[in-house]
């Protein structure tokens, strides 16, 4: 049920009215279908490489944990706006109060900026495997990884909790209707009435600081074990080093690609359509999930294999019950 934005200087909204697409409003209901089959795809590819990894025990390595847990984050990112969007297309169900949204963007912000941190630790992985892998059990140990999980925790709390802190006491004294399918910081921030400036400006500093240091160190990662590679290593494992890197670097491509479009789109939101600003800012959260599981798939020899080997065990087990069916 819609909620009508109100004009009045001396009042602030506590509830929002989220409209993804409004340009597109009288087909909304089918802008379902290629959001649902999205979704679908999100939800079986990552639980296929969970599972897959959970199970093979030779793929009990750092590098395919990191991936299981990506693939863990990539269903619960999506899964934190997708269903709300597909029943705000259905049924009109758009509204959310100031501490839901609040909410949802903590959780949908905090979240992804894990994605970041993992895809750091698979480069710093990768770097200590191929340019130090003599020391590798030694260096990449559980004590390494349960600190960077907590310097992420701490680092993505810490300005996550700002964001909140600084947009929560803000007057919402103009429009109430967010052109945006979930509550993103930039969008509900834009509707405050008064200065904006210091929620700017943090949002700008978290940018820089999360995805500026985490590219930083990728970048470092990479340079320096394709300087490795090229002088010390034999022609097959050249190509087995490229080819494992190549695919995690495809995978931060889609990740930092699409993330850098829908934080650029929103300091030129004057330039372009708002369904196609909304757009870029949900695929921003959908398109990595449904691609990663896709990549690792096809590109990773192990996790390939791991799953023709499950589809062919699940195969055999149903024939041979189908065929004590028939005996009995």
């Amino acid at each position: 049920m819609r909620e009508e934005s109100v004009g009045h200087s001396n009042l602030s909204h506590t509830t929002f009215i989220l409209i993804g697409f409004p340009e597109l409003h009288e087909y909304r209901r089918l802008l379902c279908f290629p959001f649902f089959l999205i979704y679908v795809v999100v939800l079986i590819g990552n639980t296929v490489i969970i599972y897959v990894i959970k199970t093979a025990e030779s793929l009990h390595t750092p590098m395919y944990l990191l991936i299981s847990y990506m693939a863990v984050i990539d269903i619960i990112v999506p899964t934190s706006i997708i269903p709300n969007l597909l029943l705000s297309l259905l049924f009109d169900w758009n509204g959310i109060s100031l501490a839901g949204c609040l909410t949802q963007m903590f959780f949908v912000h905090y979240i992804s900026s894990f994605e970041s941190t993992i895809l750091l630790t698979m480069a710093l992985d990768r770097y200590v495997a191929i340019c130090n892998p003599l020391r590798y059990t030694e260096i990449m140990n559980t004590s390494v990884f349960l600190k960077i999980a907590l310097f992420s925790v701490i680092r993505g709390g810490a300005w996550m909790s700002a964001l909140i802190i600084l947009a929560h006491p803000l007057s919402f004294c103009g429009s109430n209707i967010i052109n945006q399918c979930y509550c993103e910081h930039m969008a509900l921030v834009s509707l405050a009435c008064g200065s904006t400036t210091i929620n700017n400006v943090t949002g700008l500093l978290m940018a820089y600081t999360i995805v500026g240091f985490d590219i930083s160190c990728i970048l470092f990662s990479y340079i320096r074990i394709i300087t490795v590679v090229i002088k010390t290593a034999s022609v097959k494992a050249r190509q087995k080093a490229f080819h494992t890197c190549s695919t995690h670097l495809i995978v931060m491509f889609f990740f930092y690609l699409s993330g850098s479009v829908s934080f650029v789109t929103y300091r030129v939101s004057n330039t372009i359509p708002t369904d196609v600003h909304t757009l870029l800012s949900v695929m921003y959260l959908v398109v990595p999930a449904s691609v990663n599981p896709i990549i690792y798939g096809v590109r990773t020899k192990e996790i390939r294999q791991a799953i023709v080997k499950m589809f062919r065990r699940k195969r055999r087990i149903l024939v041979s019950s189908n065929v004590a069916t028939v005996k009995t």
